[in-house]
């Protein structure tokens, strides 16, 4: 409890996941790229710095969350970023969904430096990040996972060290490719009822309790049905997931028909100027198939 803990990253995810920490009494430094999307935490006494710099330089462990790869890049590697003040002893946590590559050239720059670092991207979205019932899927050093664990524990109900640097990244990219084809499912399953005139929340009811039963039918299924699509997840950040996994499947040559489909359609919804949207807006590309 006496190591002061820094967080960069406040978006739909890391804002709750940070307030979860404070509200379990820890000292919390934060950094976000716009200050007032941190004031919610600035106001329950989180400490705003200026720089990734600054929060290394005023952290022992250092948790960061951010939006695509090339912000992972910056707040690591940048000339403001946590290895420019980074000491030995310290632990870097990232979060984020980003490149395994791009987890591994962190684990090795950390190692020179004496500092230690995992990768432990998440699953949940933000009714997890709120209620500390996220999965965390760890790559790294056994003995560091360890010693994290008591955060784990804060942000997560699963917490399981996956391998080497890198493998947490890996295990989020299987992660998204399994949301991608039970997305697709869950929207197609929803418009085959329909037109079918069958009650769509008792549809719900009966089949989630069966062999298709999931988290996408339990959570997003029921908000497809108000036309709430609110991001829990934005499409903008679910292409850039789909495209790190295709980029790892071209270095494999490996080839996954039903990710390319899910992603050329979310990739519809974005040049539609509906990347803002939830992931859950899937929906409404296969809707405009069925109309034109």
């Amino acid at each position: 409890m006496n190591k002061k803990i820094g967080w960069i990253g406040t978006g739909v995810m890391g804002l709750s996941m940070c307030d979860r920490l404070i509200n379990q009494g820890y000292s919390v430094n934060i950094y976000n790229r716009t200050k007032s999307k941190a004031q919610n935490l600035i106001d329950k006494g989180a400490t705003f710095l200026n720089s990734p710099a600054e929060i290394a330089k005023n952290s022992d462990i250092v948790f960061t969350i951010v939006g695509f790869v090339n912000d992972v890049e910056e707040v690591y590697f940048g000339e403001n970023g946590l290895f420019s003040e980074g000491r030995k002893g310290q632990i870097f946590c990232d979060m984020t969904t980003t490149s395994p590559t791009l987890s591994k050239k962190i684990f090795e720059k950390g190692k020179t430096l004496g500092i230690s670092t995992l990768d432990a991207p998440v699953s949940g979205g933000d009714i997890g990040a709120k209620n500390g019932t996220l999965s965390i899927m760890v790559g790294g050093e056994k003995n560091t996972f360890d010693s994290m664990i008591e955060y784990f524990k804060i942000l997560g109900k699963s917490y399981i060290l996956e391998g080497p640097a890198g493998s947490g990244s890996h295990t989020k990219m299987a992660n998204q490719i399994t949301i991608a084809g039970t997305m697709g499912g869950v929207c197609e399953a929803l418009l085959y009822s329909q037109k079918n005139g069958l009650d769509l929340n008792l549809l719900i009811d009966t089949i989630k309790s069966g062999a298709a039963g999931c988290w996408t039918l339990d959570n997003l299924a029921p908000r497809i049905i108000k036309n709430n699509y609110a991001p829990g997840f934005y499409i903008d950040h679910f292409v850039k997931d789909m495209k790190i996994a295709l980029q790892e499947c071209k270095n494999l040559n490996l080839h996954l028909p039903t990710l390319e489909l899910i992603e050329k359609l979310y990739e519809k919804l974005q040049a539609n100027g509906k990347g803002n949207l939830g992931t859950q807006a899937l929906i409404l590309a296969l809707n405009e198939i069925n109309n034109s």
